[in-house]
């Protein structure tokens, strides 16, 4: 008897160690899905991919300038001063600089200002210096315009110069922005005007002050350099100012002179 209840007491024992051995197991593994619930790494699914941005139009751009054998230097070794934007008031004042220095430029006019003044026009070219179409009324886009348009654009500038002076050479297009297009310069060169660009560019329509406008462009030119600048467009203040600097500095190195009239 003794004996009996002795075994049953010992199967009750390992049967009480074994519920309470399964019991903790389960909880751990209760445990751990808590755990798991819990951490917001784990229980996250994993994010997907941020969206894209909408992709842009796809835009055509022009090929580089250097591909389209664009005037960047005079070709005769000296430096070139240019103007663009004119003429307006500041022009006078610009001319005047120029005229005190001894000094020939180009400038690159826009024929709706040329037609508003004719006066300016007659004496850019009465002091010497070289015009150069700059496009009717300073169109950004002009070289995405069909062959036919770009034509007559180019070509009301040029009426409007010559209703100034008739006759006068205008050997030079430069497109407003730079913004080239193989269209533009083909148009250009089929009417006897070289597309000119430019090696130095200062920003001076930015105005980021006279003495910037001066560093930048001493610090850039190099022999045969042609160098932007503006004689309208806005309040040219800062560029007449840097002008002295930028001639005696430059004219200490280099010769100073107007892109000729025939290519």
């Amino acid at each position: 008897m003794a004996q009996r209840r002795s075994h049953g007491l010992v199967t009750a024992v390992i049967s009480l160690s074994l519920t309470l051995a399964l019991s903790a197991c389960t909880g751990d593994r209760d445990d751990d899905a808590a755990a798991r619930s819990a951490s917001p790494t784990a229980a996250a699914p994993s994010p997907s991919p941020s969206a894209s941005p909408s992709a842009s139009p796809t835009v055509k751009r022009s090929p580089i300038p250097e591909k389209m054998n664009l005037q960047r230097t005079t070709g005769i070794g000296g430096v070139a001063l240019t103007f663009d934007d004119g003429p307006s008031a500041w022009t006078p004042k610009v001319l005047d600089a120029l005229k005190a220095r001894g000094v020939k430029a180009t400038f690159c006019v826009i024929g709706s200002q040329a037609a508003a003044h004719p006066d300016l026009i007659r004496r850019i070219v009465a002091e010497g210096h070289t015009l150069c179409n700059h496009s009717w009324n300073h169109e950004f886009k002009l070289g995405t315009w069909s062959t036919a348009k770009v034509r007559a654009n180019l070509q009301r500038t040029n009426d409007a110069i010559h209703a100034a002076v008739p006759g006068v050479p205008i050997k030079y297009f430069r497109h407003p922005g730079g913004n080239w297009t193989i269209t533009a310069t083909r148009v250009a060169r089929s009417m006897g005007m070289s597309p000119l660009h430019w090696a130095v560019d200062p920003q001076d329509w930015r105005r980021p002050g006279a003495g910037t406008i001066a560093n930048r462009v001493i610090r850039g030119t190099r022999s045969s350099s042609v160098v932007l600048m503006h004689d309208g467009g806005g309040d040219r203040g800062q560029t007449l100012a840097a002008l002295p600097r930028i001639i005696t500095t430059l004219r200490a190195k280099y010769r100073l002179v107007r892109l000729p009239d025939a290519l």
